[in-house]
């Protein structure tokens, strides 16, 4: 039996390999420095706390399994989500008939079908949690003076993209624009020319993706090489938000124009994402992860001063008690002021669109430094305008 002096202990799985293994890496080291930081100011309820992370693999199917042998067999005292939508919804279940306390990492809309109270969401959406990731894409599209008329929807056959294409539909109608072709891919796929010549064939003013990693180095690739430039192109695109994938792709991302959840720009800059920021750089030189962390490390650590506030205000480590203090408490964290609303999502939504410009070969001190991405929505937190058509940005094709 555990004693009061015993660890606290916190189970979650993370996608340390696989199509999200960078992600997850990156995520698991921001959880590290925060768990470094409470144990050197005297930890939890006056107890140290143990990080239990294990590798799902991007695999889905292995994370119920996961859990339970967390729960079940290791018991640990507290758990917290896996990243990402494909994750979260399966564990969902086993965390309801557990009547767990759940700060998941990343998902979209996953509680909309359950309506759990202890299920949390740390990512920035809103009470639209569909509609939040492209509502502003569009929004800067109809603002337009060439106003577009016609979007194509692209995006992976998966899970993930189900909840995003929901709201991107609403979206589009919600803004004029008439939805002229949607179609899906598949995971693995490695040629995206003929699936962007396909659409091309249509000739969409404005295209909407939503796609994997790996998938959209894939594509931006294909764009690269088409004579087909639509007047937008992005927007749901996980990938071009970690370091490893602006490195790889560099100047090719100029004038695409995608979500974020924190930018290091002045209005979402402060001391302690500053601090936490710099503590996690040093830690990623000597390890095979997102050297920057703009992506994941503030949402991730962010996720763990949430159950760290709780712990705290409560005094007990009691689920019940943490989800009933979780469902009225304000927290301060790295990326601001959070409260929780219906369903877990954030009252308000704080989803970023930027625009890559005069990205350069071997970009990583250029985007340490807050240039290469311009924040161009909401208009609150920008730091500068759309440049449009996405032709505009892009050098005369020889």
């Amino acid at each position: 039996m555990p004693t009061s002096t015993d660890p606290i202990r916190i189970g979650y799985s993370l996608p340390l390999s696989g199509p999200l293994g960078g992600n997850g890496r990156s995520a698991r080291l921001a959880h590290r420095v925060w768990a470094e930081k409470v144990n050197r100011s005297g930890g939890l309820l006056g107890r140290s706390v143990e990080l239990i992370c294990e590798d799902d693999r991007t695999d889905a199917t292995l994370v119920p399994g996961i859990y339970s042998h967390l729960l079940d067999v290791k018991k640990v005292d507290l758990v917290i989500g896996s990243y990402g939508t494909n994750s979260l919804l399966p564990v969902m279940p086993l965390i309801i008939r557990s009547n767990r306390f759940f700060v998941g990492l990343m998902g979209v809309g996953v509680n909309q079908g359950f309506n759990y109270p202890g299920y949390f969401a740390m990512i920035p959406l809103g009470p639209d949690s569909n509609g939040a990731l492209t509502d502003g894409f569009f929004a800067l599209a109809a603002r337009q003076s060439a106003k577009p008329a016609t979007v194509a929807l692209l995006s992976a056959d998966a899970q993930f993209a189900l909840n995003p294409i929901l709201g991107a539909r609403s979206n589009a109608a919600k803004y004029g624009l008439h939805v002229i072709d949607e179609r899906t891919y598949a995971l693995g796929t490695e040629d995206f020319g003929p699936i962007i010549e396909a659409v091309a064939a249509l000739k969409p003013d404005v295209l909407l993706l939503c796609s994997y990693l790996a998938d959209s180095i894939g594509l931006v690739r294909a764009i690269s090489q088409s004579r087909f430039k639509p007047k937008m192109v992005g927007g749901a695109m996980i990938g071009p938000q970690n370091a490893d994938v602006k490195v790889q792709l560099g100047p090719l991302l100029n004038g695409f124009v995608n979500y974020e959840y924190w930018a290091p720009v002045p209005s979402m800059m402060n001391d302690d994402v500053r601090s936490m920021l710099d503590e996690y750089q040093g830690l990623a030189r000597d390890a095979t992860v997102d050297k920057l962390g703009h992506y994941m490390a503030p949402t991730a650590y962010s996720q763990l001063q949430v159950l760290e506030h709780c712990v705290r205000e409560t005094g007990t480590l009691e689920d019940a008690a943490l989800i009933a203090y979780a469902r009225s408490a304000s927290f301060e964290t790295v990326l601001g002021t959070i409260r929780f609303g219906a369903n877990g999502e954030w009252t308000s939504p704080r989803v970023l669109q930027v625009q890559f410009r005069g990205v350069a070969e071997d970009p990583l001190d250029q985007f340490r430094q807050g240039s290469g991405q311009v924040v161009v929505s909401p208009d609150d937190l920008s730091s500068g305008a759309l440049l449009y058509p996405y032709s505009t940005t892009l050098p005369p094709r020889s």
